[in-house]
């Protein structure tokens, strides 16, 4: 079980804004050049990705990566 809230919370954002793109794990996997299981674990706080997957995952997202961690940031304060 992940316990780092910065995963936990960078998971969360993701899953929102994908959720609110209308868009399946497989579909993000695809956009952002990713492997859906990475993506899950993402999701899932299982994974800390690299500044590098962070990026691509962030345009997979229509998001800059800088809005990407704001939005993760909001999420590990609530």
């Amino acid at each position: 079980m992940p316990t780092d809230p910065a995963q936990l919370a960078l998971g969360r954002a993701v899953a929102e804004r994908r959720a609110a793109l209308d868009l399946t794990q497989e579909q993000l996997a695809l956009r952002a050049g990713l492997h859906q299981r990475w993506i899950s674990n993402v999701e899932n706080g299982h994974r800390n990705p690299s500044y590098s997957s962070l990026r691509r995952l962030a345009a997979g997202l229509e998001l800059t990566t800088s809005e990407l961690v704001r939005l993760a940031e909001r999420n590990g304060s609530t």
